[in-house]
């Protein structure tokens, strides 16, 4: 493997899209010992943060000791604080509330269409035009999600799967942001200096909504609680985020991005063994059509960058 850094690379980002999927397991077992969403994103955050500092450290002095170092503005600073809300903040809070009211597999499948979002935001913002393939796959994509919510509305409770399915939504939608948003400053500052700092402010942000409302009462929970959560920190935050970096640096983001596909199925399997959730018939088509739509997206997308970077060779 060490000879083909390509195939290294798609092991990176496939592991990092499993482990991502992690989290939702490691939520809804956490609920389990009577601890509330604020306190328990906030303790996620509190055994991330160290780490991110580190990275942010790490990735600064090498940007000092490159041959062009890349200087922060304050517009720069401004952005990343910005997205990190958006992206880290508010889609977190949101994801973490919503898991009180749906499945965890249901949980995986809905933040899975944030690169359609991310699409149709690229189109409103940056004017840039779907062609037939993409608009087939975006109505594949919610064509299937319209099918699982069907069904989990049945299944899993309505009204509280429709309010914990739109707070879900919401966060599929601000991470879309934070997506759209980073690809103007990611380029240039990089991928672990961008995304540790704006950890940092997201993780900072956290601890300090916590203060204000909870004055950082996080003494009082079951052992089991900061056990999920240290392993929610590292396993499900830190270290996927690092080995999918070091995977989009080799392979690109759109080979990463289908491959990071798994994730949904990944989420399923893990909810089944630990959790006990078994999805429907009809959900789980739903989730075939959903990956099959995201899939297509990123296929076409990974087509046309290959296209321009031929002719930018050119």
């Amino acid at each position: 493997m060490k000879n083909n850094p390509r195939l290294l690379a798609a092991v990176l980002v496939f592991v990092g899209a499993v482990l991502f999927s992690t989290k939702a397991v490691l939520v809804k077992l956490a609920y389990r010992f009577d601890v509330d969403t604020l306190s328990l994103l906030t303790l996620r955050m509190g055994f991330a943060l160290p780490f991110f500092i580190g990275i942010a450290v790490y990735s600064t002095r090498k940007n000092h000791r490159a041959a062009q170092p890349v200087t922060l503005s304050k517009k720069d600073w401004g952005g990343i604080a910005v997205l990190a809300l958006l992206g880290f903040f508010v889609a977190s809070y949101l994801d973490f509330w919503g898991l009180q009211y749906v499945s965890a597999g249901m949980e995986r499948l809905i933040l899975f269409i944030y690169p359609t979002l991310v699409l149709l935001l690229n189109a409103v913002i940056y004017k840039e035009k779907i062609n037939r393939t993409q608009v087939f796959a975006l109505l594949l994509t919610y064509f299937g999600i319209a099918l699982a919510f069907a069904q989990g509305m049945t299944t899993e409770g309505y009204p509280h799967f429709l309010f914990g399915g739109g707070l879900i939504c919401i966060s599929a939608l601000t991470y879309a942001i934070y997506l759209v948003g980073s690809g103007r400053l990611l380029p240039r500052l990089g991928t672990l200096r961008f995304t540790s700092h704006a950890m940092i402010f997201a993780c900072s942000a956290v601890l300090l909504q916590h203060g204000i409302l909870q004055q950082w009462k996080l003494g009082d929970f079951a052992p089991q609680v900061y056990l999920y959560a240290a392993l929610m920190a590292f396993f499900a935050t830190v270290l996927p985020v690092l080995l999918i970096s070091e995977g989009i640096r080799i392979i690109g983001a759109s080979n990463a991005a289908v491959i990071g596909s798994v994730g949904p199925v990944s989420t399923i399997v893990l909810a089944y063994f630990f959790l006990g959730e078994v999805l429907g018939f009809w959900q789980i088509i739903g989730t075939v059509i959903v990956i099959a739509g995201v899939l297509l997206i990123s296929l076409r997308k990974g087509k046309k960058n290959s296209t321009a970077n031929n002719q930018s060779d050119k």
